[in-house]
């Protein structure tokens, strides 16, 4: 286990609009208020299409993450996630689950990690920056290159 206390900073709502594709117009966001480490309690919205980890398939090594993703188009989505420094891209390298209902279909669900998506309506995000220590999200080479969740001098 790693953990840290964090200083928090600033405290955003951000609403992202109908067509806006949902990481560039996070990073975007990111960019344009400095913001290097944080998270995103909750968000909610509409999505007319959203990529997520999945497979339709029995999995190969279930040990192992799985790279592979499905595509969804319309649906509400109920998010949560993550935000560290990607020191290798030098931006901020998200992590984020949704749970999703999918209209069209009585609103099954699914719950994945989001890989993408494009907002239909609005998306709106709460987001708390991190301020210290610094977070960093690097690459583990001993668990199949998963970026994982790093604090201060452990960078």
């Amino acid at each position: 286990m790693r953990a840290t206390e964090v200083t928090t900073g600033r405290r955003f709502v951000v609403a992202l609009d109908d067509g806006e594709d949902f990481f560039p117009a996070l990073d975007a966001f990111c960019r344009d208020t400095g913001i290097r480490a944080g998270h995103i309690p909750t968000f909610i919205g509409g999505f007319s299409s959203v990529r997520l980890v999945g497979s339709c398939g029995p999995l190969e090594h279930p040990e192992r993450p799985l790279w592979d993703e499905i595509k969804v188009e319309t649906l509400e989505v109920l998010g949560a996630g993550t935000l560290a420094w990607d020191t290798v891209n030098s931006k901020v390298a998200p992590h984020i689950h949704v749970t999703a209902g999918l209209k069209g279909a009585s609103a099954d669900g699914l719950t994945s990690h989001l890989l993408g998506g494009t907002v239909q309506f609005i998306s709106e995000l709460v987001i708390e920056e991190w301020t210290a220590p610094t977070v960093t999200r690097p690459q583990s080479p001993d668990l199949y290159d998963v970026p994982l969740l790093t604090f201060g001098d452990s960078n």
